[in-house]
């Protein structure tokens, strides 16, 4: 008899046809047997506020996909509290002149698509993670911050290529993680606002020694790239200690981003302040098919080109199906 937890002879079948892989693949009722006896700290009320516009979530989802996640994240900072209580006895409590580790953030990375949901999943875990008596201090940071100024932009030609790599100030964004997970009792980083769809001038978010740092943005498991030297460089991702990468089919992701921006033309782009006003002020048809263009000529294609491709760097994989729910997960082995 099959357990709820034991995998199922298909699916065991199925990974052994695919050959050896780093990943343990999972489906969603396997994956929500891994909760255990962990609580639903959440109400539907807190799910709903959480929730990214044109998102789909619900109780159920968070009880079978973002509970066990939960779990299995608080289980990897326990680890990682006695690793370096092993480093701390191989370096010599005293120090030895090299001095004894203090403990420092453990950081996690959320990357995927436009529109894919990964604002969605990273509120999702800074809440249930902050409710672990362990880590109670969970911030959450967006690489949005450090998209260069769009005066900058223009210059640089790069107006069309926004959310791209080379958008982005990458070397003051691996600096600023390198600062948090380095144990900096402070460390600051930029602030982007949506609505002018630009940074703003002289305002910062200050980070203060979190137990966790969540950083979401679409290329945060990049590589770094070569120096004009040709040396290597340590980039964002080498101060990850989990990531996750939010899946789903190009096609399904348009769907959503084109449903967001309709919501988005009823509600913020009324604002007279929005950068994207101008699409209230024409056709809906007019609207949309800018919409589908920006998909297609800088969103699709920054996906294929950048964001795809980091997918197998991630610990976890979520798998979302066309109603937005997560339908398979594949989890890095050890």
């Amino acid at each position: 008899m099959i357990t709820p937890s034991s995998p199922s002879q298909s699916s065991v079948q199925r990974r052994a046809e695919h050959g050896p892989t780093p990943f343990v693949d999972l489906s969603r009722a396997e994956w929500s047997a891994l909760r255990d006896k962990t609580p639903l700290p959440l109400s539907a009320e807190e799910v709903e506020r959480l929730r990214g516009l044109g998102d789909v979530i619900d109780l159920d989802e968070v009880r079978d996909v973002y509970l066990p996640l939960s779990r299995l994240l608080n289980l990897y900072v326990q680890a990682t509290g006695q690793l370096r209580g092993a480093l701390n006895t191989f370096l010599g409590e005293a120090g030895n002149g090299h001095g004894a580790q203090r403990g420092t953030p453990f950081v996690i990375g959320v990357a995927g698509s436009v529109a894919v949901g990964k604002s969605t999943v990273a509120r999702l875990l800074q809440a249930l993670l902050a409710r672990w008596p362990e880590h109670p201090r969970v911030e959450r940071v967006t690489t949005d911050g450090f998209l260069l100024p769009m005066k900058e932009l223009k210059a640089r030609g790069l107006m069309s290529r926004k959310g791209f790599p080379e958008s982005y100030d990458r070397r003051a964004l691996t600096r600023f993680v390198a600062d948090i997970k380095a144990g900096k009792d402070e460390v600051s980083a930029p602030v982007y606002s949506h609505l002018k769809y630009d940074i703003v001038p002289d305002e910062r978010l200050v980070v203060r020694r979190p137990d966790i740092l969540i950083v979401e943005g679409l290329n945060v498991l990049q590589p770094a790239l070569p120096g004009q030297d040709g040396r290597t460089r340590v980039g964002l991702a080498d101060f990850f200690d989990f990531s996750v990468y939010v899946d789903a089919r190009a096609e399904d992701i348009e769907s959503w981003y084109l449903n967001r921006f309709r919501e988005l033309r009823e509600t913020a782009f009324q604002n007279p302040s929005s950068y994207f006003r101008k699409y209230t002020q024409v056709s809906e048809d007019e609207a949309l098919t800018y919409a589908r263009t920006t998909w297609r000529t800088v969103n699709r294609l920054n996906l294929l080109e950048n964001v795809a491709p980091t997918r197998g760097r991630a610990t976890l994989v979520l798998r979302k199906g066309p109603d937005h729910k997560v339908q398979r997960l594949s989890l890095r082995k050890l």
